[in-house]
């Protein structure tokens, strides 16, 4: 079970709604996903004029938790801004924080965004932060009270995977709320290697929606992050140098 906050959810996956190629793609994805919180960038989104067409009417949002992000921020003000405006819509207490402090990488911006939670948390929000892989940072957000950590993997959209596992491990370790891998995840085995680290989910987008065939790469997530899930709680094998042989040499008999 994954908990944030107030909330538990039996998917490990969280998953985008931007980029698909149409919004039936997306409608059949997310259902292969299993994923029960979908997230999106409210200022995408023209979330109060029903003549608009987005994501919300293909989908029954009855059957999933909608985690509203503050993409687009580039200071605390900002995100607290859209924040608001998605709490004012009526669709959920719930926050995704990105404040980006550098348009060439997309990393977010450290002082913002604890700026941006603090206030956030002050006015009652449930708030997810979306981090680079700093340690102290993210150890500072869980001082300030934050319900989850969002360290990226690598650069938002790469597709490079996990490219600091060593601070993704010092984050996991030291972590007193779920760590969400968020950003740059590529495939099933980046998926799958976050698991097996213990983070207690990911977060992907451009992954499905731009794969070649989103669904299938949906339903391939769900399963990698299962599969790595339970592979970190049956708990791996540690690495040699050297070969053990499989079957015991004790006890065999001598062949001259």
């Amino acid at each position: 079970m994954l908990q944030i906050g107030p909330y538990t959810f039996h998917s490990r996956l969280l998953l985008g709604t931007g980029k698909y190629p149409n919004i039936d793609i997306q409608k059949e994805a997310v259902e292969a996903s299993g994923a029960q919180i979908l997230t999106f960038a409210v200022r995408r989104m023209n979330i109060f004029a029903s003549d608009q067409p987005n994501f919300l009417e293909k989908i029954d949002i009855t059957k999933y938790k909608l985690l509203p992000n503050t993409a687009g921020a580039k200071t605390a003000e900002e995100a607290v801004r859209i924040a608001r405006l998605a709490k004012a819509s009526g669709l959920c207490d719930m926050v995704k924080v990105e404040v980006i402090g550098c348009d060439q990488t997309l990393l977010p911006d450290p002082v913002e965004t604890l700026k941006a939670t603090e206030m956030l948390l002050e006015e009652g929000f449930i708030v997810l932060p979306y981090t680079s892989d700093d340690v102290v940072l993210a150890k500072r957000l869980q001082q300030l009270g934050c319900h989850a950590i969002m360290p990226g993997a690598s650069p938002i959209g790469s597709g490079q995977g996990i490219v600091n596992p060593l601070n993704i491990q010092f984050i996991i370790e030291q972590a007193t709320v779920p760590v969400i891998i968020d950003a740059g995840i590529g495939g099933p085995a980046d998926a799958a290697l976050a698991m097996e680290l213990g983070a207690d989910g990911v977060l992907l987008n451009t992954a499905v929606a731009c794969a070649k065939d989103p669904v299938k790469m949906a339903k391939a997530m769900k399963l990698a992050i299962e599969a790595g899930r339970l592979g970190y709680e049956a708990g791996r094998i540690p690495k040699k140098r050297y070969a053990t042989a499989s079957s015991p040499m004790e006890g065999m008999s001598v062949v001259s």
